[in-house]
């Protein structure tokens, strides 16, 4: 049985930030980015879509060159034993692009994809407590999650349309991706801020990047096991565990959903009380800190737990 009992890790989820219509960015043309490569416009995004269907994620897929698709990147290129530049090389473009998938694609929306319900979720813990569920706050937000994808990227790649069922919208080309095969070892690298996923002789197949630990909160580093994994759990809130909980506060029981503090999943590690887990803000993913646990985007955790089972190694480095 799994022990859910995440008490060092909470991240205060915070309402979803509508998309502004008018963004000053240009729009993206489906043709463009899925012909791009070297400096051309869109070459970022066609190569943040390649990654992530790599396994070797960018995070949230937003068209910009920030640190964490500079990881994927060196990910991706010492896993294809290139030079780790972190940078779009030709020889890493010849690589990515043995993928020859469209990085863009149609999607048409369906009614779930639009019925939510959305809400607005609350800043405060005991609040939040009070909610039946924590799910997604906009149709933006739920599309963005299930397309790996910032909301203002969606907005970029569909000017003007309508976030309606029987509307065609452009997405990034990452759904019914497939399983990742079991992991041997799973590897925390503080210095890198990524979680990879080795094979039984040691190579890595797969990296996503993560938030681990803080000063106040480090990360426990050494030679752990995966307990179990749970889907859509609940948060067991303790304040007297977080050293920077409100005073008024006391215990509580956040409910399941994608802005639950702990995500949609949670893995649990033979370390008490620290686990691999979600998040509801993804962009903020391997640039802000946690409360020691291992945070990542929903999608990631969930990808590590198909791939992971009760006693497989986790080794948390520095």
């Amino acid at each position: 049985m799994t022990r859910f009992s995440p008490m060092f890790c909470l991240l205060l989820a915070l309402a979803a930030a509508p998309v502004v219509a008018g963004s000053p960015r240009a729009a993206l043309a489906p043709d463009q980015v899925n012909t791009a490569s070297g400096d051309d416009a869109g070459a970022v995004l066609r190569a943040q879509v390649l990654l992530e269907r790599a396994h070797f994620s960018p995070g949230e897929i937003d068209g910009g060159a920030g640190s964490n698709t500079a990881r994927a990147i060196a990910g991706f290129q010492r896993a294809r034993d290139l030079e780790p530049t972190g940078e779009l090389d030709g020889a890493t473009w010849k690589a990515l692009t043995e993928d020859d998938s469209p990085a863009l694609v149609s999607h048409t929306l369906a009614a779930e994809d639009v019925a939510g319900p959305f809400r607005r979720i609350p800043d405060d813990t005991m609040e939040k407590s009070k909610l039946e569920a924590l799910g997604f706050t906009s149709v933006e937000e739920a599309l963005g999650e299930k397309f790996h994808a910032s909301p203002a990227l969606l907005a970029r790649l569909n000017p003007g349309k309508e976030l309606a069922a029987g509307v065609e919208i452009v997405v990034p080309n990452v759904a019914g991706l497939p399983a990742l095969t079991p992991a041997a070892t799973v590897v925390v690298d503080k210095s890198d801020s990524v979680v990879r996923l080795q094979d039984a002789e040691g190579k890595v197949y797969a990296q996503f990047p993560a938030s681990t630990g803080s000063e106040h909160d480090p990360l426990p580093i050494g030679e752990w096991k995966i307990e179990g994994v749970a889907i859509d759990p609940t948060f067991h809130y303790n304040p007297e565990l977080f050293w920077d909980a409100d005073e008024s506060h006391a215990k509580a029981i956040l409910k399941p959903g994608p802005n639950n503090p702990v995500g949609t999943v949670w893995i649990d590690l033979s370390k008490e009380h620290y686990g691999i887990h979600g998040t509801p803000e993804p962009a903020q993913i391997g640039k802000t800190e946690s409360h020691g646990c291992i945070r990542m985007t929903n999608w990631s955790a969930r990808a590590v737990a198909d791939a992971v089972e009760p006693g497989t190694p986790a080794l948390l480095q520095e």
